[in-house]
Order: C-alpha cells, then structure tokens, then sequence
C-alpha cells in the first residue's frame, strides 16, 4: 500500500513536469537562424531591388560566388556581419548599410580618397568669428558685405521663420554664400525650403525613376522633380553654393538645384553623389539594412548617383591661399564681379 508521503513526493513530481512542459510551449527558444539563410536572402534582395549595377557595373552573380563559400554554419553572428558588410561595400554606395544591435556597416569610398577642402577651425576664426548669428541650424555672418551662411546638415530642421530671417538680412547685403561643404545631407525638404526662396517660378531641376522589378531595365517612367517657389518673400540676387566631396545624398539634390536656377554658381568640388532613395527592409535573423531603390538624374538624364560638377573647380593646390580659405574667397571674388 503506497503510503501518503510516497503519493504526495509522486504529485509534486508530476505537476513539475507538466509545468515544465507547458513553459516549453509557452516560452520556445528562437530557433538559429542559418548564416547562409541569412546570406542568401540578402544576396537575393540586393539582386531583386538594386538601382545602380548598370551604370556602376557590378556583376552581382561574381560577387556571390567570391563571398558565399565563405558562409558556414559555424560562423558567429560578428564574423557574419562582417562577410556581409564586405559583401555590401561592394555596392560602393554611402546609402547601402546594414544594421545589428552591436554594429553598422557602411562605405565612404566616395569621399575618403579626396581632400575636403574644408578647415571649420579657419572658417570660424576667419570668417564666422564669435559674433556670427544663429538662425536655427544656420550660422551666417557679414563678410565683405556678403551673407555667408554655413549649413552643417541637412537633418537639421530649416523652416519658413528661419529662411523669412535670411531673406531679410539680404536686403542689407551684396550676395549670399551657401556653405554645404561635408554636409551629408538629410531631409530633402529642407534643400527645397531654401531653393523655393531663390526663384519666382516653377523649375524642373531633376528626373527620378524606382525599380520597379528584377530584371536590370525594370524601372518606372523617368518623373520630374520641381522647387516650386514659396509664397513668402524671396532673394533674386547671386547665389554662390560650395561643396566638396563628403556633401552627399540630400545635398547633391540641393547642388542640382542651383545648377538651374540661373542666378546661381557652384563652387570648390563636385558633390559626392547620393542620388538613390534608401529602401529599408529586414533579414531573417532580424538584423536591417538599406540600399538605393531609385534613380536620379539631371535634365539631361546624367546620373546623380556620382555627384553634381561644380561651376568653378577649386581643387588645383595652386588655388589655396594660405590663411584664407579660398572656397569662400572665390565665391566672393565672384559675387563682387
């Protein structure tokens, strides 16, 4: 006969393993994913939706077979990351990252092997000095009689208030200087919010297109893209715009505008490029990543994606002026003219 103690000991041991059951149903592992699951979907995605292996001629389907024999199952998730971040610099595109809770991914091959022409140290002591006016992300100071107004990015909120200021000081200068130089761009409203102030009328500045499919000439109808004057009041005198090589993505778009608007002048160094809008998408180990989607072009449907030429070129070592930075000394010489 099973005494009460032995029958009390049997139930305790029951209920253990039915909780411990019900916790395996409730509460599962998440199952590991496989690095060449993961590999191939990404793989496959770029392929798919990518905008550029055309014009920047990338074989895709090479650069499978030199990295895939790399993935195996015994990879950590860093060594991972990093195959496919290596993967994705490929692509050489400053819009294409990838993305985990302990790294970002990213290539900055349209920049880092240029100069940058741009020493913020000499532009404040020089030109902003401690006095210069701070009109939201804007830094502007008089010199020469010219407003020169320095824009560090274009993340940075400008708003109507702020331009309706700019306008204003003009009436009281010469000229205006737009600094966007190692800007890497940001909100492609803002770019507008200042463009839309320097005309009276519609402009046409540039053509965009998405991929549309998988096949490389699946793409949408090549579409305009407008600045459409602002209703408040505008400066219709020169404009002189720099740039250098690190002003990217939302400030290539603003270098394209000044070049239509005939009053306009880019000077120093081309832009980056940037000319393709990020899509975003997930991996199925839950990391995320961007790539361009779309196209941009200018009116004579030459690709954004490499950068906006400048007007004047100032990246001769005989155009440097000691002391001075001679970006902004062009400009002037220009506007004075």
């Amino acid at each position: 006969m099973i005494s009460i103690q032995h029958l009390y000991r049997f139930l305790i041991l029951v209920l253990v393993l039915i909780v411990s059951s019900c916790e395996e149903i409730i509460q599962p592992k998440d199952p590991q994913i496989s690095p060449r699951v993961v590999f191939e979907h990404l793989w496959s995605d770029i392929f798919n939706r990518y905008s550029f292996f055309e014009e920047k001629q990338i074989d895709w389907e090479l650069q499978k077979q030199i990295y895939e024999p790399l993935i195996h199952e015994g990879l950590d998730q860093f060594e991972l990351f990093e195959i496919l971040g290596d993967l994705l610099a490929e692509l050489e595109d400053g819009h294409v990252n990838l993305l985990s809770s302990f790294n970002r991914s990213r290539n900055w091959s349209w920049f880092e092997d240029f100069p940058l022409y741009y020493d913020e140290q000499l532009i404040y002591d020089e030109y902003l000095k401690t006095d210069y006016r701070i009109i939201g992300p804007l830094h502007a100071q008089t010199v020469e009689n010219m407003l020169y107004v320095n824009y560090r990015s274009f993340e940075r909120t400008l708003t109507d208030q702020h331009m309706d200021e700019v306008v204003r000081l003009m009436q009281f200068h010469d000229g205006l200087i737009i600094d966007v130089r190692s800007n890497g761009g940001g909100n492609l409203q803002n770019a507008l919010n200042i463009a839309s102030r320097l005309t009276e009328k519609e402009i046409v500045y540039a053509l965009q297109r998405f991929k549309s499919g998988p096949d490389r000439s699946d793409f949408t109808h090549w579409s305009p893209l407008r600045i459409s004057p602002q209703s408040g009041e505008k400066y219709l005198g020169k404009v002189a715009v720099l740039t250098n090589r690190r002003s990217y993505s939302t400030t290539t778009f603003f270098a394209q505008m000044i070049k239509v608007l005939p009053h306009a002048r880019l000077f120093g160094d081309q832009t980056g490029g940037g000319g393709g809008t990020p899509v975003y998408a997930e991996l199925p180990n839950g990391w995320t990543y961007r790539f361009s989607g779309s196209q941009t072009a200018d009116l004579d449907e030459v690709q954004l994606e490499f950068g906006v030429e400048v007007d004047e070129l100032l990246t001769n070592p005989m155009d440097q002026i000691p002391g001075k930075d001679h970006f902004i000394e062009a400009a002037l010489d220009w506007l004075k003219d």
